[in-house]
């Protein structure tokens, strides 16, 4: 997010791209047939870019991941995303570098289901971003973070609902940290509630999280909750994402005393097993079976 609070991206690296119906449809056999850099500017001008790849756009080094005409890779102590993707539903192209600058990279990982069938590796969850994308009022500066999901399964067959969120603060450490809320609901009627508080020099600790506190459902009436000081009601401040089974938006809620703004996703993963969405998705998410790559 940029420090005047008006812009905002995302941008998400799939080798198996979970919220692909192509991914779906065709029994999930080869992830790395479904691959796709997923770019998403929110703000003014802002753009949406996801095109499912086909195993001949992916390229994997140690310290490089490319898929078509997108590549992440690190540079030293940075990560670089350089992307040039295709947005819908506006025609065109959206093209620019993100640089990021994690402050340290943790070790942390955590199941999410007892199996270890899902993972949270949060690797830097303070950082800060600059960005450079070629539209007017895209080259800014903000806090971010970096992380991934890795699994084995479905999210839909192990679970129902989840919801996320990142929040920058200072309570609690010795300068600037972050605190995630992880919660979960399983398939089996089973819960997760976690949180972790992080410092700018990596470490992390687990916390007793504020009370569960629902605020204004999603404009697709996806419902919504996070974290928050007994007492106090989260809002939603930025809209960013917003699909019929998950939404993404700029939060305030307070921990420990403190009012922070961060970045809050929600899941409803029965509505996204439902087959009728699958259809809907194929036409903001296109295939792209071929590429080929320049010698």
């Amino acid at each position: 997010m940029s420090d005047c609070g008006a812009y905002a991206i995302s941008i998400i690296a799939f080798i198996g791209s979970v919220f692909s119906p192509w991914y779906r449809w065709s029994g999930r056999k080869n992830p790395a047939d479904h691959c796709c850099i997923n770019v998403v500017t929110y703000g003014r001008g802002g753009r949406w870019t996801m095109t499912d790849r086909g195993e001949a756009a992916l390229r994997l080094s140690t310290d490089e991941m490319r898929v078509g005409p997108s590549r992440i890779a690190w540079q030293g102590d940075r990560l670089v995303v350089d992307f040039d993707e295709a947005t819908l539903p506006h025609p065109g192209r959206l093209r620019g570098r993100v640089t990021v600058h994690p402050s340290a990279i943790t070790g942390v990982e955590l199941p999410l289901v007892p199996d270890g069938s899902h993972v949270w590796r949060p690797f830097a969850p303070v950082s800060r971003v600059e960005v450079e994308i070629d539209r007017p009022g895209w080259t800014w500066t903000g806090h971010g973070y970096f992380d991934a999901n890795f699994g084995t399964a479905a999210l839909e067959d192990d679970f129902r609902y989840w919801t996320w969120g990142r929040f920058p603060i200072r309570s609690g450490t010795p300068d600037e940290g972050a605190v995630c809320f992880y919660d979960a609901t399983r398939r089996d009627g089973s819960e997760l509630g976690v949180g972790v508080l992080f410092d700018g020099a990596g470490n992390a600790r687990t916390i007793a999280p504020p009370p569960r506190t629902r605020f204004r459902r999603s404009l697709w009436a996806v419902r919504r909750e996070t974290r928050a000081d007994p007492g106090y009601k989260p809002r939603q401040v930025k809209a960013m994402l917003d699909a019929p089974f998950y939404t993404r938006s700029a939060v305030r809620t307070a921990y420990e005393g403190e009012e922070t703004v961060g970045v809050h996703e929600a899941l409803d993963l029965d509505r996204f097993a439902s087959p009728w969405l699958k259809p809907m998705l194929a036409v903001k998410v296109p295939r792209r079976r071929n590429w080929r790559w320049a010698e």
